[in-house]
């Protein structure tokens, strides 16, 4: 079963258990998985891959990670604690993200294969890193790793 047919098959038991915050974050995903379908030329009908489905989800995280940001600055506390709620069901459908260790490890490897030595080769160095890492390892996270060993 594909993320986003598990998404759909969510959304009755989070009706019968009355849980209303999960309800109305699966119910936006499944909307925004559709509309990526519809924007790919394809009928509402059909599913997202995985790896479709992994995009949108993390464009939702970084909407909500945005939203978190943005209200508490504002101090509206109540608000981000409903976007925290949204991110932590959100995050639940996502694979595990790698420790800063692991991604330290890899990009060592890629820093030798490429033969970086400084900063001119970050942006080539970090894109390989990225696509090593593609969906394992938050972007902020790797950003940090390849500033560190470049330092």
């Amino acid at each position: 079963m594909t993320i986003h047919e598990t998404l759909k098959a969510a959304i009755p038991d989070a009706m019968r258990a009355k849980d209303t915050v999960r309800l109305t974050t699966l119910r936006s995903l499944v909307t925004a998985m559709t509309n990526e379908v519809v924007a790919k030329k394809r009928k509402p009908n059909e599913f997202l891959t995985d790896e479709e489905a992994l995009a949108v989800l993390k464009r939702a995280t970084n909407q909500r990670k945005d939203s978190i940001e943005q209200f508490e600055k504002a101090g509206r506390g109540d608000l981000a604690e409903t976007e925290k709620a949204e991110l932590a069901i959100i995050e639940s459908f996502l694979p595990a993200q790698m420790s800063r260790e692991e991604i330290e490890k890899i990009a060592r490897e890629k820093m030798a294969e490429l033969g970086v030595s400084g900063k001119a080769d970050a942006g080539r160095f970090m894109g390989a890193v990225m696509k090593e890492l593609k969906g394992k390892a938050d972007g902020n996270d790797v950003k940090a790793v390849v500033d560190s060993l470049l330092a």
